[in-house]
């Protein structure tokens, strides 16, 4: 077919099918892997905007229950709702890929939306996401300059895998996503977003040496299908040069523009660069009294400032702080700030300050996820609050957007390769970062004071995790690495490199780009580069203030007991309508949860009634064998003999016989309702009814002393 391709990747065919479902689209293709089908569709508003002092692009990435044959969603609602985080997480890693590739002063709006129409359950929608988007932006009259490739890298029991499943993934020790693009003939890489259960820069590298010829064939490939049926790009009309008013902007500014950027603090360097800013457009206005001219000129600061920076860098090794381009900023932290929370941790690079608190909970205090690809609980959240006073701005308060769940998320990716089971440390556990004061790499401090909460809560993580976010300047001329990048550096810089892990080896990984890509070279210098801040994080601040978790958790936390019980008697503890376990839970003050395969989990405040809650259910699903021994309350006599409770559900007999040595001629002579008494088991018969011995019992108790015989 004309308008349909396949190429084999690996073990897989991916099939672009360049579609006229959305005919209306600037670019539409159909993305398949196995029965995975996503539609991906490429729009650019038909009228010129105003210039925003950004590119207008939006990307969204659609989960649509149908596509794995689920009916979900509130019961009165039965529809999607807002985005699910990974949902978000997906179109941030496409937007993050595509967008260096737009010219930026484009103020036409953009919208690349992929919707996921069938899933397998098998292949991550994501990676035809982003493909899909790059063939319907390069077949497209809109202006790009692509095609890109995505391709994801996993590794089982030593060998890389391409596009693995879900299967391999969570066997794997790596999940990396690289994208890239070709310039001439070189391999730039634009996006990384990854994870690693701690490993090392060399099988980092050795991840993108495999990736490689396969994002180098899938972007061959999407230039030939747009040699094929790509349409004319559109021509961006870009306002001319004009060489007086830019020669007046620069007499305006002299050298003041370079004293005003290069100062330490950041509040002092921000107003003196406003204050400049003002004083040039003021003076333009007066004498032009032009909208035009003064939009040029604050173009035309903004440029001279980007350039300043760079220059600085690149030729004098010159930084906005004067640091070297290897220094971090000032590096400090602290625990156990405030008094209630069950753990907390100041990290403070510079001005850049956040301030993670720890809550442990219930298994019960789960998050449960019910999405298109993942229905189920998860124990270990970090959530990621960034407030206006962070950065000294004023802003209005709606909630997390995506920065704040992107971060959050990377926070969580560093640190889940830590965690203890839930077999070792049975706890749900909830991480928020409150970014404080903000210059930069927020998110990377907050792996550091993440690391530090878990710790001053007793948490027995495996290792401490750093991170660090490592920028470039770069030019026709060369480039330089930055180390610890801040406020400018990171806005008018071309890379922001963000590593964290632990002594042994990476665990979360995410590269952005404001260039067309980097060179491998430059990615291998990075990595480098946060290798070692990381391991000076890790020895001279985070070990110096808690070299490992706290023996003891926090007195402040619930205490948890586990039990096994045969799954069997899951319906015994819980009781008709749950009448038994609602009244443990009402009498002891305990959350209980039940799984599936017989273990409860008991959780309370107090320890002393959470352990009675744990012993009652214990003797509840006890296997009574013959020998043993309870205290038990006598429920019911008769002629004959007196029923026992030994424990909710179970009961024994009394035989009239076995009350005492003597002849008794009642029942009620020896015991009466409601009396607790101690009886020892004398027998279990094949239908499971017991045969209990009160005469034996108190012999037994005789010869302890009188003390209980269990």
């Amino acid at each position: 077919m004309a308008n349909h391709w396949e190429i084999k990747l690996g073990e897989r065919e991916i099939s672009f099918e360049a579609t006229d479902l959305a005919e209306q689209a600037n670019g539409a293709f159909l993305m398949r892997t196995g029965d995975t089908v996503i539609l991906v569709t490429s729009v650019i508003s038909k009228n010129q905007g105003m210039n925003m002092g950004f590119f207008p692009l939006s990307v969204e990435y659609e989960e649509r229950f149908y596509a794995a044959g689920k009916i979900l969603g509130s019961r009165f609602v039965r529809r999607e709702g807002r985005p699910a985080d990974e949902a978000i997480l997906t179109a941030r890693v496409i937007d993050r890929a595509i967008r260096p590739l737009f010219n930026q002063k484009l103020a036409r709006e953009v919208q690349v939306i992929a919707t996921c129409l069938s899933w397998d359950g098998e292949n991550d929608p994501d990676v035809l996401g982003l493909l899909g988007a790059s063939a319907s932006l390069s077949v497209s009259d809109i202006p790009w300059a692509g095609p890109i490739a995505g391709v994801r890298v996993g590794r089982v029991e030593g060998s890389f895998i391409l596009n693995p499943t879900y299967e391999q993934r969570a066997k794997g020790d790596m999940d990396i996503v690289f994208a890239g693009v070709k310039e001439k003939d070189e391999f730039l890489v634009n996006m990384i977003e990854g994870s690693g259960k701690e490993i090392s820069e060399e099988d980092f590298e050795k991840a993108l040496q495999f990736a490689r010829p396969f994002l180098l064939q899938l972007i061959e490939f999407q230039e030939k299908i747009q040699k094929q049926i790509g349409k004319e790009k559109t021509v961006i009309e870009e306002p001319a040069p004009d060489p007086e008013l830019e020669k007046e902007v620069k007499n305006l500014m002299a050298d003041k523009l370079e004293k005003a950027l290069f100062q330490g603090d950041k509040k002092t360097r921000m107003a003196s660069v406003d204050a400049l800013k003002k004083e040039v457009l003021d003076a333009l206005q007066e004498t032009y009294k032009d909208d035009a001219k003064t939009k040029f000129a604050k173009g035309f600061f903004d440029s001279e400032t980007d350039r300043i920076v760079h220059e600085a860098a690149i030729i004098k090794g010159k930084r906005v702080d004067d640091r070297k381009l290897d220094e971090t900023r000032e590096l400090s932290g602290s625990v156990a700030l405030l008094p209630r929370t069950h753990g907390s941790g100041l990290f403070a690079r510079g001005q850049t300050k956040t301030l993670s608190l720890l809550t442990l909970g219930a298994p019960g205090d789960s998050k449960i996820l019910e999405g298109m690809e993942f229905i189920g609980k998860k124990r270990f959240l970090h959530h990621y609050n960034f407030p206006p006073y962070a950065p000294g701005e004023t802003k209005p308060m709606r909630g997390p957007g995506r920065r704040e769940i992107g971060h959050g998320m990377l926070v969580e990716k560093a640190l889940l390769p830590v965690i203890p089971s839930i077999e070792k440390f049975p706890y749900t556990i909830r991480i928020v970062t409150e970014v404080v004061s903000s210059n930069g790499s927020t998110s990377m401090a907050s792996v550091c004071s993440s690391s530090l909460a878990l710790m001053d809560a007793g948490v027995p993580i495996a290792s401490p995790v750093a991170g660090i976010s490592v920028g470039l300047m770069s030019d026709q001329t060369g480039w330089k690495l930055l180390s610890d990048i801040q406020g400018p550096e990171d806005h008018h810089g071309d890379m922001d490199f963000k590593v964290a892990g632990t002594k042994k080896g990476i665990t979360a990984i995410q590269l952005d780009v404001k260039v067309r890509g980097i060179t491998e070279e430059i990615a291998k210098g990075a990595l480098e580069r946060a290798k070692n801040v990381r391991i000076k994080i890790l020895d001279e601040v985070i070990a110096n203030i808690l070299p490992a978790p706290r023996p003891q958790l926090s007195p402040l936390a619930p205490k948890i007991f586990v039990l096994k019980i045969n799954p069997e008697k899951i319906g015994l503890v819980i009781g008709s309508g749950g009448k038994t376990i609602n009244k443990i839970i009402e009498d002891y003050g305990v959350e209980i949860d039940i799984d599936d395969t017989g273990e409860v989990f008991i959780t309370g405040q107090d320890e002393t009634k959470a352990k009675q809650a744990s012993d009652l259910i214990s003797n509840m699903v006890r296997e009574v064998q013959i020998g043993d021994f309870f205290e038990g309350k006598v429920v019911k006599t008769t002629d004959f003999g007196a029923f026992v409770q030994l424990f909710p559900g179970q009961d024994g007999l009394v035989h009239i016989s076995q009350l005492s040595d003597k002849r008794v001629g009642k029942v009620t002579d020896i015991v009466k309702t409601g009396d607790i008494i101690p009886v020892k088991v004398i027998g279990v018969d094949d239908q499971g009814k017991i045969s209990l011995s009160f005469k034996d019992a108190k012999k037994q108790q005789e010869k302890n002393g009188g003390a209980k015989t269990n």
